[in-house]
């Protein structure tokens, strides 16, 4: 997979964004327009979208594009992406649409089967269930992967699609019923029980797809991923947690530094040792698992948040560079930051630094950026070190004389959803951007350094924002999905 080139200056570095130089290739110095392939805007998740025009003043202009119209049915969790002037949407009735991304008009849509109502599930919290986990696109190929829930004779199933993105054509081969092509590997997997949640990511020539449970977590879920080939769908592996539950459940889904997988898992249920949950774990492609304490940490106390269901799996791990050294973050429903050494995550207590950032539960996915000598990483929360309270909290990373966390500065934002990042050139001008999902429905921009208001919502909030929901940034435009609709704002 060509990188996904909205996200900052990966090849050199200078934005600490990643440490795997597989994730870099000749596209990283394109316009932000001409493609969102994949959550956040890169595989590392790190939402940092370059838009050389999108300056500070210009922020402050920031309007609704009224000449925009886009509208179709279905709810929507999953982040749009964009593709050669298109956005492409994926909604929980299961259908695909791809819309100009001038005018709104819909260019195409493919339909992928029933979706599972809410009473054919033991719990759940969405009805219909279709497609809910951002998709991924390969550049590549110009095709488009996605896991959609289906309710098929037997029951509630997971299917894999494959959908070229010049028409919304299924490839040949798909869809993969993951379930029985896992039970032909000698895997048990229960489709009635396990939920797609999270985003799918590429790595070579494969496609990942993360799962966990669903709201209430009913019946035998586990933390499960899944590895399928692009180009020979019968080639499928998986791994999963050892113990009931830890499910992959974060928006964000999986991250990669461009070499490996990296997961965050829920709560488990039943385990008197440690196994699997709680946890970050580092896969090698395929997926697999060494089990070695480098390539896994949880906190010391995960027998205890087990038992308090205030688990890592609520938001994804994050890596970057800073100083010449690798780390990566993790954000926990327990309040706290967790700084792990990105060669070596330390097993059961090893992180290198821990601290409460937040008085409630994270869940949603963080962005970051560099500024200052350290790195910025916001996230939805109430800062636990901030004396105005809002949704919105700004850490500061630094990595000497030793790896440290600390609060920036914290947003009075109203809502649920998952901030991004704008740089004109990967690290000046950063614009914090989020929506009040399941809020108050407004767009809100923040400059990056000061905690400034740059842009206050505007005269329309947005009916029908998901919670976790997350926007995008291309060259002229913000893109933000709701249910039925599509917005898009102009600068």
């Amino acid at each position: 997979m060509k990188a996904v080139i909205t996200s900052p200056l990966c090849c050199t570095f200078a934005a600490g964004l990643l440490f795997g130089s597989a994730a870099c290739s000749a596209g990283e110095s394109e316009p932000a327009s001409a493609s969102v392939a994949t959550y956040h805007g890169h595989a590392d998740r790190s939402g940092n979208f370059i838009v050389p025009s999108l300056t500070y003043d210009r922020a402050r202009g920031l309007h609704p594009d009224t000449g925009f119209r886009a509208q179709f049915r279905g709810h929507v969790y999953g982040q749009p992406l964009y593709w050669r002037g298109n956005v492409i949407v994926a909604t929980e009735d299961n259908t695909v649409q791809a819309i100009d991304g001038k005018t709104g008009r819909e260019l195409w849509r493919r339909a992928l089967g029933t979706p599972v109502p809410r009473r054919a599930l033991s719990c759940g919290d969405i009805d219909p269930l279709g497609v809910t986990g951002t998709p991924v696109i390969n550049e590549a190929s110009g095709t488009l992967y996605l896991d959609a829930a289906v309710m098929a004779a037997n029951g509630p199933r997971h299917e894999l699609f494959a959908l070229s993105l010049s028409n919304g054509g299924v490839i040949s081969g798909w869809p993969v019923d993951v379930a029985s092509a896992l039970a032909a590997k000698g895997m048990s997997f229960m489709p009635r029980d396990q939920n797609e949640r999270g985003a799918l990511t590429i790595i070579g020539n494969r496609v990942y797809v993360p799962y966990g449970g669903h709201f209430g977590d009913c019946g035998d879920y586990r933390g499960w991923v899944i590895g399928i080939a692009m180009n020979n769908p019968k080639d499928i592996t998986g791994w999963s947690t050892r113990a009931r539950g830890g499910g992959i459940w974060a928006p964000g889904g999986i991250a990669s530094d461009g070499n490996s997988l990296l997961v965050a898992t829920g709560n488990t249920f039943g385990a008197s040792t440690w196994s699997d949950g709680e946890a970050v774990i580092r896969l090698s492609p395929g997926p697999t698992f060494s089990g070695h304490p480098q390539d896994y940490f949880a906190p010391q106390d995960w027998h205890a948040l087990d038992q308090s269901d205030l688990d890592l799996g609520g938001s994804n791990p994050l890596p970057f560079e800073l100083g010449g050294r690798r780390f990566v973050l993790a954000l926990g429903k327990d309040g706290r930051a967790y700084l792990l050494d990105g060669a070596n995550f330390g097993g059961l207590g090893g992180a290198l630094a821990v601290s409460e950032v937040s008085t409630g539960a994270i869940r949603t996915s963080p962005a970051l950026f560099p500024a200052q000598g350290a790195m910025y990483v916001a996230f939805q929360g109430t800062g636990a070190q901030c004396p105005s309270r809002g949704d919105l909290t700004v850490l500061k990373i630094a990595a000497a004389p030793q790896p440290s966390i600390s609060t920036a500065w914290c947003g009075a934002a109203n809502g649920r959803g998952s901030p991004i990042v704008t740089t004109t050139n990967g690290h000046s001008n950063p614009i914090v951007w989020i929506v009040g999902a399941e809020g108050d429905g407004r767009l809100r921009g923040f400059n990056g350094e000061t905690g400034a208001v740059l842009f206050n919502g505007g005269a329309e909030a947005m009916a029908g924002t998901r919670r976790f929901q997350t926007l995008i940034a291309t060259n002229d435009r913000l893109y933000v999905a709701a249910d039925g609709r599509i917005y898009a704002f102009a600068f």
